[in-house]
């Protein structure tokens, strides 16, 4: 399927990644009681395909011959296009808590892609003999709840999609190997589309725009650039602005990992170890702490990133703000606090994640 299939666009390969991502990380919601297939929420699949479709519409990845942007794509309706500016990949997670507008994109936006995987690839995706590989059940959806919680219940309401279960299996054991062949025959179409439409895609853009968006946390990259700036000319906490040491030097998580797993290189910054581990822990920074800290945020991220262009570090800066930030527009350090602002303000409202007031 993923290399003699025809394609008339990505949509078979979202519809399969979309699955191995369920099969290696969310195998507990699946109904595995028959024999011969196991149903996987219809509404997971599509959470998954839009953590995948996100990044890549946002960079102008063409996902058919003919498509740029978002024009062109069956599932990129009114739902979806309020995503582009109000989500980010990594936001949609199974266990997000989302209410007014963007529970209502997110909702319409799942129904759409939930449609175009029904209509789409699992129509066309089909034995040689005949029939439905990945054929869907659909689910009686009501209107968007005030509150959206995406758990197990609210997924199941979309229906679900069947697999075969040898081929579930293959997808549980083997997607470490799976999924990297369906990223290369991606970029490969994607490629083609765009000498199609006489344009170069350039290979970071599409690798940057595959990554699946759950981050891992590790801060040792972002420890050594501190140390380095340390030893160029000072460092100093960005909260309380007090001079920092490679002993009480800490790298903090703005938005702590409880509540919002991230560890882009925007989210992780110089702390006084004291600060990071017993004041603020997991707690969100107010918007008063977060304002009086601009200034010395900002040049941390120009000092270890954006001033660094002989290193890859400003390019993957901007990609990860781009895919992880709503409305983020710019490589400037200013948008991107704008933006980190409105992620504070988002998460705070939808998340109920305390906050910690740092006193002047």
């Amino acid at each position: 399927m993923i290399l003699n299939d025809q394609k008339s666009a990505t949509y078979k390969l979202g519809l399969l990644r979309a699955l191995c991502r369920a099969a290696d990380g969310s195998a507990g919601l699946v109904n595995d009681q028959a024999d011969d297939f196991v149903r996987v929420p219809l509404g997971l699949v599509a959470l998954n395909w839009l953590r995948l479709y996100l990044p890549l519409v946002r960079d102008d990845l063409p996902q058919t011959p003919t498509n740029r942007g978002s024009s062109g794509l069956g599932f990129a309706k009114e739902g979806f296009l309020g995503l582009l500016s109000e989500v980010s990949a990594s936001g949609l997670r199974v266990g997000g808590r989302f209410t007014g507008s963007r529970a209502k994109s997110i909702h319409a936006a799942l129904r759409e892609a939930a449609q175009t995987i029904d209509r789409m690839p699992s129509t066309f995706m089909t034995y040689p003999t005949g029939g439905r590989i990945l054929p869907v059940e659909r689910g009686r959806l009501g209107l968007a709840p005030p509150i959206l919680n995406l758990d197990a219940d609210y997924l199941r309401t979309f229906g679900w999609l069947q697999v075969p279960t040898h081929l579930w299996r293959a997808m549980r054991r083997n997607a470490a190997w799976i999924e990297p062949t369906l990223i290369a025959e991606w970029a490969r179409l994607m490629r083609d589309y765009a000498r199609g439409q006489e344009r170069h895609l350039a290979d970071e853009t599409i690798t940057t725009s595959m990554q699946w968006a759950d981050p891992e946390r590790d801060v040792s990259q972002v420890r050594q650039l501190a140390v380095a700036v340390l030893e160029e000319g000072g460092l100093r906490c960005v909260w309380t602005d007090q001079p920092l040491t490679p002993k009480t030097l800490d790298i903090d998580h703005m938005f702590p990992w409880a509540a919002w797993p991230c560890s882009d290189l925007w989210n992780l910054l110089p702390a006084h170890r004291l600060v990071n581990q017993r004041l603020k822990r997991d707690r969100l920074p107010s918007a008063s702490t977060l304002f009086r800290g601009q200034g010395r945020i900002t040049g941390w991220w120009e000092d270890a990133y954006l001033r660094r262009a002989e290193t890859p570090l400003p390019t993957q800066f901007v990609q990860e703000a781009r895919a992880s930030l709503p409305a983020f527009s710019t490589g400037t350090a200013g948008d991107v606090f704008s933006a980190v602002c409105l992620q504070r303000m988002r998460l705070h409202h939808d998340q109920q994640v305390p906050e910690w007031d740092m006193k002047p």
